[in-house]
């Protein structure tokens, strides 16, 4: 069975965003990946982040297929 990364968090200051950062750095993600003979990689983003644009023209696929649970503990 093939590994799968997961990237947790990708996060660009204000002042670097629209300059190709986050682009840079899913590429070398993808690279790492494949370098690493990798299934692939996942990563999850809010609903409104405008970044799921971004995602989608690099080649990501939004998963329609699976749930995602949360518990919080109460303490």
């Amino acid at each position: 069975m093939q590994r799968t990364f997961i990237l947790n968090d990708l996060f660009v200051a204000e002042n670097f965003r629209k300059k190709g950062v986050a682009e840079a750095l899913l590429s070398r993600a993808k690279e790492f990946t494949i370098s690493n003979n990798s299934k692939g990689l996942t990563l999850e983003t809010a609903i409104d982040n405008p970044a799921q644009k971004l995602y989608e023209r690099m080649g990501w696929k939004k998963d329609t297929a699976v749930f995602h649970y949360t518990w919080e503990s109460l303490i």
